[in-house]
């Protein structure tokens, strides 16, 4: 009688294994990425209250000189709820400078990001800056500076 095979042999759960392994390797990182850009994303959004007021400032002015915390309607860092992305907040002459908290990653810790309005004939328009290096993060610099012109 012909004896039938059950079960795999040994070389060919280590090729299974070994293919595991590589596709871990590969999505790791990516994974890594998105989780960090997630939360640059959400810290991002916490600017978006200080850029309403900002415009409206402006707007009242006519100019951006004047509209810095604390003035003319800019909420002052005592009224910004530090979150677990962003530490704290400032605003010089409509220019919003946020630090990161230290929960993002090892080389965000205490990096800023900074907004600078131009104010045009019908539009506030805002360019994001950072301290973040490229080299460094740089699917977190890639995530802040793509809304830039």
């Amino acid at each position: 009688m012909k004896s039938v095979q059950k079960g795999f042999t040994l070389i060919e759960l280590m090729i299974v294994v070994a293919i595991i392994g590589i596709l871990a390797a590969v999505a790791l990182p990516a994974y890594q990425d998105y989780t960090k850009k997630a939360k640059i994303a959400s810290a991002l959004t916490a600017a978006d209250s200080l850029k309403t007021a900002v415009a409206l400032c402006s707007q009242e002015l006519g100019t951006v000189t004047g509209c810095s915390t604390g003035t003319n309607g800019i909420p002052t860092n005592a009224n910004f709820t530090a979150t677990k992305e962003v530490a704290s907040v400032g605003t010089a002459d409509g220019v919003i400078t946020m630090t990161l908290a230290s929960g993002l990653g090892t080389n965000l810790n205490g990096k800023t990001i900074t907004y600078t309005p131009t104010l045009g004939t019908t539009a506030l328009t805002w360019a994001a800056s950072t301290n973040i290096s490229a080299t460094d993060e740089p699917a977190v610099t890639a995530a802040i500076l793509k809304n830039n012109k």
